[in-house]
């Protein structure tokens, strides 16, 4: 069975090129094959540290339009862009939808997850957990419209999109 190198290719390029994570190419990979971002649109990033996703997301959207993630933690560098914001807060919790709507002036045009939980070592429980989180991420109307939600789950694990993800190994919904 394959296992997950935390120092892959894409890591190494990460640290080579200075973006925030690995995160920053695979969804440029996605951009590439399906054009899931464009100019203007609103996103939202849930589980969005440690921000590769925002920033491949900024640099898609541009200054005409709006990025904001939320995660537990803080970002560790905050984005310089006015048009780019982090929060930090719990995807559980009942404010969050109404606080990245009010950060992002409307619903998103695309949401984006890459969150993950805590895991416990109970793999019955962590794959729950997972599941719960993916479905939060796509509850249709909580920050964006139906629609466009790529979400990525962690390796060996079911992972999902509403659209076109299936040169990536995704299955849809």
């Amino acid at each position: 069975m394959a296992q997950y190198d935390r120092k892959d290719h894409l890591h190494q390029r990460a640290q080579r090129e200075g973006t925030r994570s690995r995160a920053f190419y695979k969804l440029d990979e996605m951009q590439k094959a399906h054009r899931v971002l464009s100019k203007g649109q609103k996103v939202a990033d849930l589980g969005c540290w440690p921000g590769g996703w925002m920033q491949r997301a900024a640099g898609l959207v541009g200054p005409g339009g709006r990025v904001v993630g939320i995660d537990l933690a803080e970002l560790e560098t905050p984005f310089r862009e006015p048009f780019v914001e982090a929060l930090v807060g719990d995807l559980e919790a009942p404010d969050t939808a109404a606080r990245l709507l009010e950060a992002l002036g409307s619903q998103a045009d695309v949401v984006l997850s890459d969150a993950a939980p805590k895991l416990t070592g109970i793999r019955e429980r962590d794959r729950a957990l997972e599941e719960r989180l993916l479905d939060r991420a796509r509850e249709p109307g909580r920050v964006g419209h139906a629609g466009d939600a790529p979400v990525e789950a962690r390796p060996g694990r079911r992972r999902r999109w509403s659209r076109s993800a299936q040169c990536h190994g995704y299955q849809a919904g």
